[in-house]
């Protein structure tokens, strides 16, 4: 099935990339539209995820998919900023990544208007911006492809869902915190990674441990750090086989689950939301048959 799947989406992060959501435009011709990008963009230059505004607008239906739900958690909410269309670019630097952006918006003409775009990068290597390691516990080879793709299904397989969720980090407070607090907030170290058997059960380790859950939720997740010049934090993205395996671990991060609330939402909260399909590829191009295109 990996044959069939969008490259980018095992692929390792890129250098420098970019998260564009859409809205559908009033009266407009979306079939016209997803049929000029399928022959226009390449699906080498990113994630393309297609989310259920644009489904409904069909008047199609897709197992799986369905808008993010918001959450409220103890003295914690987890938001709904469900979009239409979502693209990840890849880029080696961000005259790329802009090249691409102003192809997408040309191939959509008005049918879908830009909604909000957000600027990412790699930092130190794979770190998030509190300098921890992120994406420590992803699957590798033949259990990520389980894990990301869907297996069976005409026109599903190789298909995936996606998730995006925009984090804003206050990293001044993290900072006042000693270094014991944080790495109990994580519940790992921050030099060696180590895992911290002894750390409290609000810890981010034990509130997002994917083989504790049952079945099991495993994720690959693709996280990539953004920064303005007056916020920063973590644009996570996850590839799963089914939006189960995150939505049961958003409910226990937000002490929905036993009402122990993790402690990442000690220095940073979520405001972004999004759940979206990402079609397989046939000959090269997006397979949007299941779409009735």
């Amino acid at each position: 099935m990996i044959e069939n799947a969008q490259p980018s989406i095992l692929a390792d992060r890129p250098p420098v990339g970019r998260t564009l959501t859409f809205c559908i435009a009033p009266e407009s011709d979306v079939p016209g539209a997803l049929r000029r990008l399928r022959e226009g963009h390449s699906v080498d230059c990113g994630v393309i995820g297609i989310g259920e505004p644009v489904v409904l607008a069909l008047k199609k239906t897709l197992l799986g998919l369905r808008t993010f739900p918001s959450m409220s958690g103890p003295a914690c909410s987890v938001p709904s900023t469900q979009e239409a269309l979502c693209f990840l670019l890849r880029g080696s630097d961000r005259g790329t990544v802009f090249d691409l952006t102003q192809q997408i918006r040309e191939l959509l003409g008005d049918a879908f208007l830009l909604v909000d775009s957000n600027d990412t990068f790699i930092y130190r290597e794979g770190r998030d911006l509190t300098r921890f390691e992120d994406g420590t516990e992803n699957p590798q080879g033949e259990l990520a492809v389980k894990a990301a793709l869907v297996s069976e299904g005409e026109h599903l397989r190789g298909s995936s869902f996606l998730v995006v969720q925009r984090w804003v980090h206050d990293l001044m407070r993290f900072r006042r915190f000693s270094e014991e607090r944080r790495e109990l907030l994580i519940g790992r170290r921050a030099e060696s990674n180590d895992e911290i058997e002894e750390a409290p059960e609000s810890a981010h380790v034990k509130r997002t441990a994917q083989e504790s859950f049952e079945p099991p939720a495993f994720m690959v997740r693709r996280s990539m750090p953004w920064a303005t010049a007056t916020q920063e934090g973590l644009e996570f993205i996850a590839q799963v086989e089914s939006l189960d395996r995150f939505e049961v671990m958003m409910r226990r991060m937000a002490g929905l689950e036993d009402g122990v609330v993790d402690g990442l939402f000690t220095f940073s909260r979520p405001v972004t939301g999004g759940y979206y399909w990402c079609p397989p590829v046939q000959n090269g191009k997006l397979d949007l048959a299941r779409l009735g295109l």
